[in-house]
């Protein structure tokens, strides 16, 4: 099954020059998308996750059914305020300022085996962010999981941990 036939180009969005992948008919189609969750459990697996991290909000999409999947527990980081309790907090730039995620102060055990995952891997600095939240929460990182990576914007080259692709576009 080629995944790709499942994300839909979606031209000037959220802007104009923008082509927005939107995973929707991926999720919206039960045969792909169990297809996607089995695939991503193969190329997660080898890495042997204690916890799978979702990033916010795609990623939480992504990263609970697989999970599920592997048997392994789902923790969410979240934007600024979102997350009751405790939280560790990180800010980091953005193209034009900066934002902050968060994770719950107890929602990752010093050495749990860590895969971080997000629907598109883009510019990388929301990922590069996730993995320097999660390591100051005592996390081993393991790598870092995407549905779509958009190649020809180099994410990848500000992550420090290996990066599992399902789908990837080079223009």
């Amino acid at each position: 099954m080629d995944l790709k036939d499942h994300i839909r180009g979606i031209p000037d969005f959220p802007k104009p020059g923008i082509l927005f992948y939107d995973i929707a008919p991926l999720l919206a189609d039960a045969a792909a998308w169990q297809e996607t969750v089995k695939r991503l459990a193969d190329a997660v697996r080898p890495y042997k996750p204690d916890v799978l991290v979702g990033i916010e909000s795609r990623g939480f999409l992504v990263a609970a059914p697989l999970a599920l999947a592997l048997g392994v527990g789902f923790v969410m980081v979240r934007k600024r305020g979102k997350l009751p309790g405790d939280k560790v907090t990180h800010s980091y730039d953005l193209e034009y300022g900066t934002d902050t995620i968060e994770i719950q102060s107890d929602a990752v055990k010093p050495g749990q085996r860590v895969v971080v995952l997000d629907d598109l891997l883009a510019t990388g600095g929301t990922m590069a962010a996730a993995v320097k939240l999660l390591r100051q929460v005592g996390a081993d990182v393991q790598a870092a999981a995407f549905l779509v990576e958009l190649t020809f914007l180099d994410g990848r080259e500000r992550i420090d941990v290996p990066c599992e692709v399902l789908m990837s576009y080079d223009s």
